[in-house]
């Protein structure tokens, strides 16, 4: 089939023109050329088109810290603020990428709606489990091998589970197609040398150490590295319950072995230790957001962004007391609460805060290869 795509931005908007103002006014200062990507990529351009603002504002990782420095900055007539103008556009952008086309008003009222997927999500699963499941084996206690199968057919769990996760997947990848085409053509060609490049700073969350003074301006002008911890907790955590997930679909598919694992098992350590960072990692964010400096963010996007950590914590707070009550005759309701909130976030995916590590990971990659065409 054609792939679906999106031609060169043209739309305008209070955050693309705050944020092209902002950038004409920082081409022209360039002190906070060491703080970031974003600055160094900023230089190569005169003029600015939205999808340069687009590859830029998705650049930047929200560290604060030329907000902090900027002598234009409020009060200043000038009222620089490329952290705010930024993330207002990288929330547009989402919205702009996202397929199918209609679906792209997820973003407008995103922590409404990912409420509400995740209510109805939940209610479906534990409506359904207890209108098909006898209730003396809905609470009932089971145990051994196929346990949760017993309640849930493997077949309704799989279908379910792999068409909500296969389009979160294929709407993921059609957005990302959209936003490197509306990018402009990157300098260079994909190549083993920039994806290394760009695996690394997604990997290590570099520009989340901020600027030479290392870190990021989190709650005032004093640098900390929380964010970029709680950041690395939140991404390997998750990348751990994945791998988890994984490895049981080998036991189950290959092995012959069905879950509930022994405790020891790998598919059991890998997500009991992926969830236990997970719930770090959203928690501590959380508590970020609601310490942050106000000034350098936007607040219309408090609510979203809550949501998506929220529903995250919850995934892994799910599975956990699921792996705790699993032996007692809890263990189907948590089965059902667990599935209902796995389903909610498949859902939401490709229209949540979740589609900005893909395109940051996009913008770094584009960046690396400019970088290692000599620009």
């Amino acid at each position: 089939m054609d792939m679906p795509h999106l031609p060169t931005s043209t739309a305008s908007s209070d955050a693309m023109e705050a944020s092209r103002r902002n950038m004409e006014i920082c081409n022209a200062c360039r002190y906070c050329e060491g703080y970031c990507a974003v600055f160094p990529a900023m230089q190569l351009r005169t003029e600015f088109s939205a999808g340069d603002l687009n590859y830029l504002a998705n650049l930047c990782h929200g560290c604060q810290g030329c907000f902090h420095a900027c002598q234009y900055a409020p009060p200043h007539e000038f009222g620089v603020n490329v952290p705010q103008a930024f993330a207002t556009l990288r929330n547009e952008s989402y919205a702009q990428y996202a397929w199918p086309k209609p679906l792209a008003r997820v973003f407008q009222n995103n922590g409404t709606v990912v409420s509400l997927v995740l209510a109805a999500a939940l209610s479906l699963v534990i409506g359904l489990s207890l209108a098909l499941i006898d209730s003396a084996k809905l609470f009932g206690v089971h145990t051994g091998e196929g346990a949760f199968y017993r309640l849930i057919s493997w077949g309704m769990m799989t279908s379910v589970a792999g068409a909500t996760f296969g389009f979160s997947i294929l709407a993921l990848t059609i957005g990302g197609i959209n936003f490197w085409r509306d990018a402009g053509p990157a300098k260079g060609r994909i190549a083993p040398a920039p994806v290394g490049d760009a695996a690394i700073d997604v990997l290590t969350m570099k520009y989340l150490g901020g600027g030479a003074a290392g870190g990021c301006n989190d709650a005032d002008a004093s640098y900390s590295q929380a964010r970029r911890h709680l950041h690395h907790a939140t991404f390997y955590g998750f990348m751990l319950c994945f791998a988890s997930t994984s490895v049981a679909t080998i036991y189950d598919h290959f092995l012959g072995l069905q879950a509930p694992y022994a405790f020891w098992s790998l598919p059991v350590q890998l997500g009991t230790w992926g969830g236990v960072s997970l719930m770090f990692g959203t928690a501590g964010l959380m508590w970020m957001k609601v310490i942050a400096d106000p000034a350098a963010a936007s607040k219309a996007l408090r609510g979203s962004d809550f949501a998506f950590v929220g529903l995250l914590f919850l995934t892994a707070f799910t599975g956990l007391l699921l792996l705790a009550l699993r032996s007692t005759s809890a263990m189907g309701l948590m089965l059902a609460i667990h599935l209902g909130v796995i389903l909610a976030l498949f859902l939401l995916l490709p229209y949540c805060k979740f589609v900005h590590g893909l395109y940051r990971g996009l913008a770094l990659l584009r960046n690396a290869m400019d970088k290692r065409n000599g620009l």
